[in-house]
């Protein structure tokens, strides 16, 4: 199989972000017909995908795919290259989103603590590492997947990010960010109010997140749609297993209940496919569309077949169709990204003055 050698974090994003639209704003699509431009077969698809190595310790191996080992069973997505791959591509989407720059809250140059939760591959942490040189980056998964030959400032554990916090408060960070952790948390309210409490008063956090359900500007899915089907059983294992996927909608209010102060809430309109007329929301786009069909099988396989009994026969055949659908079908396919940030009132700031 052909895969491209240019990394996805070595391809620098123009900026965009006066293209994508908030929630609520119609597409512009293409007046001639799509249908070429959206299919994609194969050799497409590994075209965007990128290749990292990763540390090979002891891992779960199920239905062909590798799981962490560390916490076994709390987080039912693998970790395999496949899906350091797709999780290399979702952080160049969000650069896109965002223009090229990271991070939505205003974040201060003088930034000494960044905490990166859920850090997966750790291609954020050390992004930002190199942006923020006199910081001291920490990034927090259940995998050991990260790179070992890193920025000085820049370091990974392998920790519960759900567990209690071992770090010291006077040693608290300036920015905690997290991205893509829905369906992985099951008590959101304590893990905002332990970030509040290890939070420098005047410091940050931001959530960057997918609403994970799909829709069509042009007409609602029908019942019979392979993604309806599949995304209807998705978000009933997941509220089955304790760790909703599509809960993004309610996180907003949960940052603001731990304490923070001045929350924004940024709703995105990203669509999936080249549908679109613009012809920066068209590469993003494309990059979606190749995201959502990588993103059926390991968001599928050990959540059905644990928690809801199917077999990997079935997950197979409905994996197959779901992709299938992603790839060919004309529909003006869309989704929503939530960009949720906040601030720790300082000193001068306890009463719960916001910033603007």
């Amino acid at each position: 199989m052909a895969v491209s050698n240019l990394r996805s974090s070595e391809i620098e994003p123009e900026p965009i972000a006066a293209a994508v639209p908030l929630q609520g704003y119609s597409i512009e699509a293409e007046s001639e017909s799509f249908d070429t431009d959206s299919a994609m077969d194969d050799d497409d698809s590994l075209s965007l995908t990128t290749s990292i190595s990763s540390s090979i310790i002891d891992y779960v191996y199920e239905n062909g795919r590798r799981y962490h080992s560390f916490r076994e069973g709390e987080y039912l997505f693998p970790n395999d290259e496949d899906e350091q791959d797709r999780l290399d591509m979702v952080h160049h989407i969000f650069r896109l989103m965002l223009g090229g720059s990271l991070y939505k809250a205003p974040v201060s140059n003088s930034s000494q603590r960044i905490l990166d939760i859920g850090t997966g591959t750790g291609i954020y942490a050390i992004q930002i590492a190199d942006e923020f040189p006199c910081s001291d980056v920490l990034g927090i998964d259940l995998s050991p997947i990260q790179p070992g030959w890193v920025s000085p400032n820049c370091r990974f554990i392998v920790d519960d990010i759900e567990a209690e916090w071992p770090y010291p408060e006077d040693g608290a960070f300036d920015y905690i960010h997290q991205r893509n952790m829905v369906g992985s948390i099951a008590d959101w309210d304590r893990l905002f109010q332990q970030a509040f409490r290890h939070t420098k008063p005047g410091g940050y956090i931001e959530l960057q997140e997918f609403r994970v359900w799909f829709h069509s500007q042009d007409d609602e899915l029908p019942e019979d749609s392979n993604i309806q089907i599949w995304q209807r059983a998705l978000l009933d294992g997941t509220v089955s297993f304790g760790k909703p996927i599509n809960i993004i909608e309610k996180l907003a209010d949960k940052v603001k209940d731990a304490g923070f102060v001045g929350v924004q809430e940024d709703v995105l309109k990203i669509p999936i496919g080249s549908w679109p007329k613009d012809k920066k929301l068209k590469e993003i786009g494309r990059y979606m569309q190749v995201h959502a069909m990588e993103s059926v099988e390991p968001l599928t396989l050990a959540l059905f077949t644990r928690i809801l009994g199917w077999s990997e026969l079935e997950c197979r055949v409905l994996i197959a169709k779901t992709r299938e659908e992603f790839k060919t079908t004309r529909r003006q396919l869309y989704v929503y990204a939530h960009f949720i940030y906040g601030q720790k009132s300082d000193d001068q700031k306890k009463h719960g003055t916001q910033h603007s």
